[in-house]
């Protein structure tokens, strides 16, 4: 229990100790809300990240497929008045044609997923700062914003949506025989191909899949904002990284897992909002999730290591 569970113990200790280190600031419960109801795409994102790593492959484009998505909807409707439906199913194409990109290239082409990655990101970080005109593109209609943080039971909607697709992957990777594929696939392509799994099919759902989640979490957050600013894609990365590794050491250690993701990614969010109000932000949050990452990483290898005996 202690080792499926010990980060969550953690991160009620670290609820607690910001407390004691900030008395009267902000209760307990005021601070689980606050951290709670953060308009964050690391969900979407860390989503995005575990459909690619669960299979085996490593993806470096997810943020700025992200931020090409999130960036395409305010473009469109500001700038070319386009409605805010047509901008949001276009982002989500354009989101999905790169994931597909990232596919053919990585799975039927064979070149090394990180190089395509790393190129396709910077193609589609370089497309979202030409579409928005090089600037922070807002001004949508304010009534979209409900979209995203309109609240339920305390929480705005964004937590919802990312709280549902979390549960559902986790129902999916759990429970059904696809799910049973992406494990196998992941753990050894040649030994999955050998027992029949499809294992090209697989690997270019992930790609695809991530790739959609990013662009209707890009279409989620800028109806939240009213726009968006594609400088601010890149610094996801860092979080998302270490959302992600940190969560195969929950729930289902040594494996990449939705649930794991989610509980990782409040627990860092946590830490940052633990540091704000102890005054330390800027460099601190960097180093912060840089040490979180390292740490993750580490005690993900020697569970992976240890699982597979």
């Amino acid at each position: 229990v202690l080792q499926r569970y010990g980060l969550v113990l953690l991160w009620l200790l670290m609820i607690a100790l910001f407390g004691v280190l900030v008395p009267g600031q902000v209760s307990g419960p005021d601070a689980l809300k606050a951290v709670l109801g953060q308009q964050t795409p690391l969900v979407f994102l860390g989503l995005a990240l575990v459909c690619t790593m669960a299979v085996g492959e490593f993806d470096l484009s997810f943020a700025s497929i992200f931020g090409l998505a999130a960036t395409t909807v305010p473009a469109l409707v500001v700038l070319h008045g386009w409605s805010f439906p047509a901008a949001a199913a276009a982002a989500v194409v354009v989101a999905a044609v790169i994931g597909a990109i990232n596919a053919v290239l990585v799975v039927l082409v064979g070149i090394n997923s990180v190089i395509v990655t790393l190129g396709i990101g910077s193609v589609a970080g370089g497309a979202a700062y030409w579409i928005s005109k090089e600037t922070s593109v807002s001004g949508m209609d304010s009534a979209l914003s409900a979209i995203a943080l309109d609240r339920f039971l305390g929480l705005p909607l964004l937590f919802w949506y990312g709280a549902i697709l979390v549960a559902a992957f986790a129902y999916m990777m759990g429970a059904t025989p696809l799910g049973r594929h992406i494990l196998f696939v992941g753990s050894n392509r040649e030994v999955a191909r050998l027992a029949g799994i499809p294992v090209t099919k697989v690997r270019m759902g992930a790609y695809l899949t991530s790739a959609l989640i990013c662009g209707v979490g890009g279409v989620v957050i800028a109806a939240g904002l009213g726009g968006f600013d594609p400088a601010t894609a890149e610094t996801n990365l860092m979080p998302t990284f270490a959302s992600v590794f940190l969560g195969t050491v929950v729930v289902v250690p040594g494996r990449f897992n939705p649930i794991g993701m989610f509980i990782a990614v409040y627990f860092l969010l946590t830490g940052v909002f633990g540091l704000q109000l102890l005054g330390l932000a800027g460099w601190v949050t960097n180093v912060f999730y840089g040490i979180a990452l390292v740490l993750a990483v580490t005690v993900s290898f020697l569970l992976q290591r240890r699982v597979r005996g």
